[in-house]
Parts: structure tokens; sequence; C-alpha cells
């Protein structure tokens, strides 16, 4: 097991002692079963129990941990998606993809973790399937193999590469802590952006794509995860309250565009879930869905203004 920061050790006390609290209060307001609220909390359980354990194990184990995340987002994603039978292969290749992608970050690697996918295995698929020789939906087929390997592995890998960078360039906690403050604020802005939205909001977003997200949960979920982030990321981060605030609102719209953009591809293939390993709310990718998007938005914003400085 690693060893851990203090703050970061009360930061994640803290976290299920609010959970813990959330539960009660969810449960005692609202007895009904299966309700969304309580989908919701029980979700936010599981996510925030695996991205712990991530944290508090050897980094090796993480890698694996958050690389298993990403093959069960990746496996979903095939199976929502119309495939021909001959790329049966190509799909090997793709979840092949998934264990190199996350050694380049638990090695560190960044300059091989930033083109593997989106050069080296935008590359290889429609070069491999050429060869195949069979064109009837080629282009379709590389389009879509492709993209989910951005959306799903690629994206998702950031987790993995904040846990190394984080032990070289985070001197108040580490890995460890820059992890915790990403899926913490995700999480904060999901939960605030419900709330907020339940409570006021009146005006749709993007009606077509999901109609319960409003303006005034998106703006009241960017305002909390803004202030929270502003009161956590200098005990968490190398960033000050300044940089911190700036942080949880990129990560807010980050995690909103990904939120949605996992939800266009539900309604385009019709479906109200992407799996259904948690039951009653959906599987692995509508979990990590504003992941795809704060995760990476994130780390390049850390490796611009902060590890670039530091020597990359």
């Amino acid at each position: 097991m690693s060893v851990l920061a203090p703050q970061v050790l009360y930061a994640i006390g803290g976290i299920f002692g609010l959970l813990f609290i959330a539960t009660g209060i969810v449960w005692t307001i609202d007895r009904r079963p299966g309700t969304e609220l309580k989908l919701r909390v029980r979700s936010w359980w599981m996510i925030i129990a695996i991205f712990t354990v991530a944290m508090v194990m050897d980094r090796a184990i993480s890698s694996v941990l958050l690389g298993f995340l990403s093959f069960l987002a990746l496996k979903e994603y095939f199976s929502l998606i119309p495939s021909r039978r001959i790329d049966r292969g190509i799909l090997l290749l793709c979840y092949l993809a998934v264990p190199l992608q996350f050694y380049w970050a638990y090695i560190g690697w960044y300059g091989m973790f930033v083109v593997f996918i989106p050069v080296w295995m935008f590359l290889v698929l429609p070069a491999t399937m050429t060869l195949i020789g069979d064109t009837k939906g080629f282009l379709t087929a590389v389009g879509t193999l492709s993209w989910g390997l951005m959306m799903t592995v690629f994206t998702l890998s950031h987790t993995a590469l904040l846990l190394a960078a984080g032990e070289r360039h985070n001197d108040v906690a580490g890995g460890a802590g820059l992890l915790l403050f990403l899926v913490f604020t995700t999480q904060l802005n999901d939960v605030a952006q419900f709330t907020w939205g339940k409570l006021t909001g009146k005006r749709p977003i993007i009606p077509r794509v999901s109609p319960n997200k409003t303006w005034e949960g998106f703006l009241g979920g960017l305002a909390t995860s803004a202030l929270v982030a502003m009161l956590t990321g200098p005990y968490l981060t190398m960033m000050d309250w300044r940089w911190s605030a700036l942080a949880g609102a990129m990560i807010a719209c980050a995690g909103f565009i990904g939120d949605v953009t996992i939800s266009a591809l539900k309604r385009d293939l019709g479906v109200k879930d992407s799996g259904g390993l948690i039951p009653g709310h959906g599987g692995v990718l509508d979990r990590v869905d504003s992941l795809t998007y704060a995760a990476p938005v994130f780390l390049h914003f850390l490796v611009f203004f902060f590890m670039a400085e530091q020597g990359g």
C-alpha cells in the first residue's frame, strides 16, 4: 500500500463522512425504494470507493485497477455500437491497447502516453482493416472504433498519469492528492448540478440531448465546484486558492460536457444506460462519463501551467 499524505487521509475521511450524512438524509426524507436520488447516492458511493482503493494501493495495483475500469467502459461501448463480424480481430487490438496505454501512464512516459492512441492506434486500426480487404462499412467502423478508444481508454488513462505525475510534481499531497481533487470535484459537480437543477431549474440548456439539464443546475454546480475547489485545492495540490478555483471551474465545465456527450451517444443509439453493472443506475460508462472530459482537461491544465516549468 502507498503512504498517503495526512491531508489526503483527512479528506477521504471527510468525503465518506459527507456520504454517510447524505445517505441518512436521503433515506429520511424519501423512503421509496429505487428513486433517482437514492440511485445517484449509491453510484457516488461506488465511484468514491473505487478511486479511494486506487489511491491507497501500490501505484502498480492502482494502475491495473484504473485500467480495468477503462476496459469495462470500452467493453460497454463495444456492446452498444453496431460492428462488422470481420472486425473481431480489430476489437482485440483495441482491448490490447488498454494495458499498453496504462503502462505508459504508470511509468510516466508522457511522450508515448499522448501519442499512442491518438497517433499510433489511429493509424494502425484503419491500416489493419484495409489489409483485411472488406470496404463495406469501412468508414463507420474505423470511426466508431477510434472514437471509442479515445473516449474510454485515452481519456480515462489520464487518471493513472495523474498518480505518476503527482509523485514528482505535487509536493503537497502527491499523486493521490491530485487524483482525489479531480474525482471529488467531478463528483461534487454532478451532485451540485443535480441538486441545483431540482431546486431551481427552469430553463433547459440542451433539451434535445439531455432535457433534465438546466442553466440553473449548470451554473449552480459550476459555482459550488469552484468554491469548494478553492478551499480544498491548496491542501491537496500544488495550486494556490486562485488556481484551485479556476481548476474547479474547468473541471465542472468539462464534466458537464462529458456527461452530455455520452448522453448524446446513448440517445443516438436509442439506449437509456450503457450497461447494467450498477443495478438500476447503468454501467461503468454512465458513471465515468464526466471524467472522460474532466480528467484530460485537468491533467493538461497542470502540465501547461505547473509541470512544464518543473521539467515536464
